[in-house]
């Protein structure tokens, strides 16, 4: 047990900068991103008990964040539309801005799953087969899932 932890800590202070980037990817929000890191990092230690081997730590990592990021959304949303509102009106900060406003709009009316497709393999570059064992989904399915939504992102960038 002791080991896993020394794995999980190393492995988390080693890619903390992707974590954020995909909480930030769901959020958009600098604080709420920190939070669901945050989140994931205490479910983690939570549960390290069901890490089997430690060469899964990366997919069962990811696993973690990406649901915390998704519960977080579903928990908040109604609340996240007014803040985004009331925060763009009144914001002249450029921090954490996409630097593609028209992809970054265009991925955010994707369905969460083709989106955390997208954004595992473009963003994050993971390997096609690591985001399968992330989602617990077969490869084809994620690939399915891929090209589906590269297909309705190009759609979307031409509208």
């Amino acid at each position: 047990m002791r080991s896993k932890s020394k794995c999980l800590e190393k492995y988390i202070m080693q890619n903390k900068e992707s974590h954020y980037r995909v909480a930030y990817s769901y959020v958009k929000n600098k604080e709420d991103a920190l939070d669901i890191v945050q989140d994931s990092i205490y479910k983690a230690f939570k549960s390290i008990s069901v890490l089997e081997n430690t060469d899964n730590i990366n997919s069962w990592f990811y696993r973690i964040l990406i649901n915390t990021a998704i519960d977080y959304i579903r928990k908040n949303s109604k609340i996240s539309l007014v803040e985004d509102f009331i925060l763009d009106s009144n914001d002249d900060s450029k921090e954490d801005n996409y630097e593609d406003i028209d992809l970054q709009k265009a991925l955010d009316n994707l369905p969460e799953i083709n989106k955390t497709v997208i954004t595992l393999r473009y963003f994050e570059d993971l390997r096609l087969e690591d985001i399968a064992d992330i989602l617990g989904e077969n490869l084809s399915t994620v690939k399915t899932r891929l090209y589906t939504g590269l297909r309705k992102l190009r759609i979307e960038m031409e509208e």
